[in-house]
């Protein structure tokens, strides 16, 4: 009997090594299921397989950092020698990921080899701005290579799989992960969605520099009711098609492998089990060929959204379409038995295994399991000084100026500043959250990228102010996993006459302010997105010395600022800008890089006005002024303007910029015709700039309610001071196409204008006419 299974498990090893054999180098965006020569692999594994080795390539469970060695001794090791795990994340570094490996490859019996993912979210070690940071850039070749740069990171430490990126649209500022988007714009969304795949995927996934994406989470997470993470979602089709799953189209369009279903119902099912959501729409309608995730325990999740226990919600998350398991190990322990009871088939469990082993061998892993553990890209393509010095690029390039009065910034080289605030010396909160990878005591804090930006012939002194908060029980949950910021166990009143003295002895403060990383992101939402007392208290304190305060900002969200744009003299929204923060934030406020960053996401005036958004629709009773006062019987409030504090697209500058001169190459196209837009842009300051200059349509008549504009262009161009260029842009008929309501894709003819500017309040307007 022995020899037998000797004999059989020979002949097991050797099919499986003619299959590696033939595997082909190919992109990902040429190859499916059906590409004859990937699917006469995937099929020749699938025949070796027994029903228990397919389930378990179906299974995704967190392994936590493993030692070399450990391994084989634990739970998951046993399960991979049995054949029993598909892949695992969270797991970091070469030695730990090849040890992991050399389970599947030399215990295992028909030597599948696993893959290995993390949350890359914005960097690797070398970490960049948080996502809506990085959004404030419009930089579409800056945002793809911090993909590509995060990729070559990853890759090098063993990862071949991203949960990236998060294109959740979202318009309210209380859901902590709208710190993970690209803020509140479909088009921009899309935009930014398509570079971060195309950098992180390249154009051939068998390249060990390369990293599958997960684009996620679909769909619609970033609209759940009150802001409150997790929660319902309830919405319409139209709303759907023509605002929220754009982006996630975006990303398919581009290519991406695979795709993380989200934690919210759609249309009373969870979107982890629903068939139109995973495959009607995603397959069927959008041609998708990748495979299917569940988010965090999104299985086991679905008990709890009352739609059955754990073997129904797995057998109903197979046949909607959905192809792996995230921790919950519902398909590993209840598949087999629904199998037998009919409540799955075959062919659908066998549609799922083959997406995963297409992956695998997209990745090159059949034909080198090991092609990611190269131990010398590890020691020389991590955290490198060239990684560094473009991380501090990028983050000099999504700040935001929200005010310079008396153009107090940049502050010059010989002045006396006073650096106050929790926040300005806490170098563990830099990265922001989800930074997992990033070696938190090796960022660079506020206090000390301007003690080394600002020279010797600066004066810095500096003093704490306050503490995050009064309440020492939030302090803790807002500095959680290892961004703890010491709480000073003075009084606030020392504190504060402390942060005054210094305030005193200077010509200018610049007070640190704002969110600690982690009160904004997953299952951080918050009902007062204000700063917190404790700092707003000394801030008014700062105020009252008489000294010009600039404000840095640290924020994962849009906060509500009403007051402090009014006492500040400078506000410089700096989000969280990862490994090179201080030395980046320094290069702004000290004018070695003038401010270019525009807002993605509305600042609203108070908690009242969300959700506010730029492309709203006009209601049956629109107000009739924008300045303010309140008309009875009109679509206002009593006690706040209608208008944001700080709109979407907005963003200051050392410099100025003069619009003029907005021209149409016609005022009549037909629908197999272009528009050509021009505007003159016209550096009118004392320093060269960059401006992002902004194109929004509006269709003023349509068969359903059109917004009152929409983002359809945007460039961002870098004029010297005087000089002036004209900007063109090309509108198809594609960019007047919406969902009508049989959700049909169409362009209406009919009236549109046109809006250029330098934010979505833009002045410079015209018409034009789409005819038959």
């Amino acid at each position: 009997m022995n020899n037998i299974k000797l004999i059989k498990c020979v002949f097991v090893g050797m099919m499986l090594s003619a299959v590696v054999a033939c595997n082909s180098n190919q992109n990902r965006t040429n190859s499916t299921l059906n590409d004859k020569p990937f699917k006469e692999k995937v099929d020749s594994v699938l025949n070796l397989m027994t029903v228990e080795e397919k389930i378990g390539q179906l299974n995704l469970p967190s392994a936590g950092q493993f030692t070399t060695g450990q391994a084989k001794n634990s739970d998951i090791g046993n399960k991979i020698e049995k054949g029993l795990v598909g892949g695992l994340f969270n797991i970091k570094s070469i030695a730990s990921i090849r040890d992991i490996q050399k389970i599947a490859m030399e215990k295992s019996r028909l030597k599948i080899p696993l893959i290995f993912g993390m949350d890359v979210i914005h960097g690797y070690e070398t970490t960049f701005p948080i996502p809506l940071g990085l959004s404030c850039s419009w930089d579409m070749d800056l945002i793809k290579n911090t993909a590509r740069m995060a990729a070559q990171e990853a890759t090098a430490d063993g990862i071949n799989w991203t949960f990236s990126p998060m294109v959740d649209l979202s318009r309210d500022p209380r859901w902590g992960r709208v710190s993970e988007g690209s803020g509140e714009d479909p088009f921009l969304g899309g935009e930014i969605a398509k570079a971060m795949v195309i950098g992180y995927q390249g154009d051939d996934l068998t390249k060990n520099n390369t990293l599958m994406s997960c684009v996620k989470h679909f769909a619609l997470y970033g609209a759940s009711e009150a802001g409150r993470d997790y929660n319902t979602v309830d919405m319409s089709k139209i709303r759907m098609y023509n605002e929220y799953l754009l982006p996630y189209k975006a990303a398919i369009d581009a290519g991406v492998g695979s795709v993380m279903a989200s934690f919210n119902e759609i249309d009373g099912i969870p979107a982890t089990g629903n068939k139109w959501l995973l495959t009607d729409l995603l397959r069927d309608q959008w041609g998708f060929d990748g495979f299917l995730v569940s988010d965090y325990t999104g299985i086991e999740e679905m008990m709890y959204h009352g739609v059955g226990n754990l073997q129904e919600v797995s057998a109903q998350s197979l046949n909607a379409g959905l192809d792996m398991d995230m921790v919950s190990e519902g398909f590993l322990t209840t598949l087999k038995k629904s199998l037998d009871e009919g409540k799955i088939t075959m062919e659908t469990l066998n549609q799922a295994v083959a997406r995963i082993l297409t992956a695998k061998f997209e990745l090159g892993l059949f034909n080198d399991p090991y092609r990611y553990c190269d131990e010398n890209r590890a020691k020389t393509e991590i955290f490198t000084e060239e990684n560094r010095a473009f991380a501090r690029k990028v983050a000099t390039q999504s700040m935001v100026l929200l005010k310079n009065n008396n153009q107090l910034l940049p502050l010059k080289r010989t002045t006396k500043i006073a650096v106050v605030g929790p926040l300005a010396d806490t170098k563990e909160n830099m990265g922001g959250t989800w930074s997992v990878a990033n070696p938190k005591e090796k960022s660079i804090s506020l206090l000390g990228g301007i003690k080394e930006v600002a020279g010797e012939n600066a004066t810095i002194l500096y003093a704490k102010g306050s503490n995050l908060s009064y309440d020492e029980n939030f302090e803790k949950i807002a500095t959680m996993f290892g961004k703890e910021i010491p709480r000073d166990g003075r009084t606030d009143l020392q504190l504060r006459q402390e942060a005054i003295n210094i305030a005193q002895k200077s010509d200018v403060i610049v007070a640190a302010l704002g969110e600690s990383s982690e009160m904004s992101g997953e299952s951080s939402s918050r009902s007062d997105i204000s700063i917190p007392e404790a700092q707003r208290d000394l801030l008014k304190a700062l105020i009252k010395t008489g000294k010009p305060v600039v404000i840095v900002l640290f924020n994962g969200r849009p906060l509500v600022l009403t007051e402090e744009s009014k006492t500040a003299t400078a506000i410089l929204d700096v989000w969280f800008s990862g490994s090179e923060s201080g030395h980046a934030i320094a290069d702004v406020l000290f004018g070695d890089v003038n401010p270019s960053g525009k807002l993605t996401a509305t600042f609203p005036r108070n908690v009242g006005q969300i959700p506010i958004y730029y492309n709203y629709k006009n209601t049956g009773r629109p107000l009739g002024n924008n300045d303010g006062k309140f008309e009875k019987f009109k679509s206002n409030y009593l006690d706040v303007r209608n208008e944001p504090l700080y709109p979407f697209g907005y963003g200051l500058s050392y410099t100025t910029f003069n619009y003029s001169n907005l021209n149409l190459s016609a005022t009549k196209i037909n629908k197999n015709e272009s528009l050509n837009v021009s505007v003159d842009v016209t550096n009118s300051g004392d320093y060269d700039g960059k401006e992002v200059v902004q194109l929004y349509v509006r269709d003023v008549v349509g068969s359903v309610t059109r917004p009152v504009k929409e983002l359809k262009g945007f460039q961002k161009i870098e004029l010297k001071k005087n000089e002036t260029k004209t900007v063109t842009f090309e509108l198809s008929v594609e960019d007047l196409k919406f969902y009508n309501y049989d959700l049909d894709f169409v362009a209406e003819s009919g009236d549109f204008e046109i809006f250029v500017g330098t934010n979505s309040e833009a002045q410079l307007k015209s018409n034009f006419e789409l005819i038959e």
